[in-house]
């Protein structure tokens, strides 16, 4: 029983990490022609994962991966497309009850067995997540880059 537990858990881990593990070399790879086709100084900004005004939405892709949300506007100025990505963390939020331990115990000088309860608490911990970066695409290439300064 224990080892099924273990190859289970051990499979949960290996498909949840090879679908977290996007990497700049790994987008690089899917759109290699737009890669090839830029300067070694973009080339570098988008390895370290920079952005700039004037990229185009593939440029963008290859430095920060898919976004988590696209929005888009249409206005007397023409269509905007918005990539939005945010920050996933989580925070403590204290304790909670979630039980009681119940403990019988032999007390030698009633000559008696006791019954004692004790609530059993769990600390509390919210997943959350917090808007960081937005680019906004006008004509196909990045026209405002708004990131959020702590």
């Amino acid at each position: 029983m224990k080892t099924r537990l273990l190859f289970l858990t051990l499979l949960a881990a290996a498909v949840l990490l090879a679908a977290g593990c996007e990497t700049v070399d790994t987008r690089i790879k899917e759109k290699p022609e737009v890669f090839a086709g830029l300067d070694a100084a973009t080339q570098a900004k988008l390895k370290q994962g920079i952005i700039d005004l004037g990229f185009t939405e593939d440029m963008v892709y290859i430095a920060l991966g898919a976004p988590d949300q696209k929005r888009e506007s249409i206005s007397a100025h023409g269509r905007t497309i918005t990539w939005i990505y945010n920050t996933y963390y989580d925070y403590y939020d204290g304790s909670a009850y979630i039980h009681y331990h119940r403990r019988v115990y032999y007390d030698p000088v009633l000559s008696t067995y006791r019954v004692f309860y004790r609530p059993a608490l769990a600390d509390v911990y919210v997943s959350a997540a917090e808007e960081r970066i937005r680019v906004v695409f006008k004509e196909g290439k990045v026209s405002v880059i708004e990131q959020a300064k702590d």
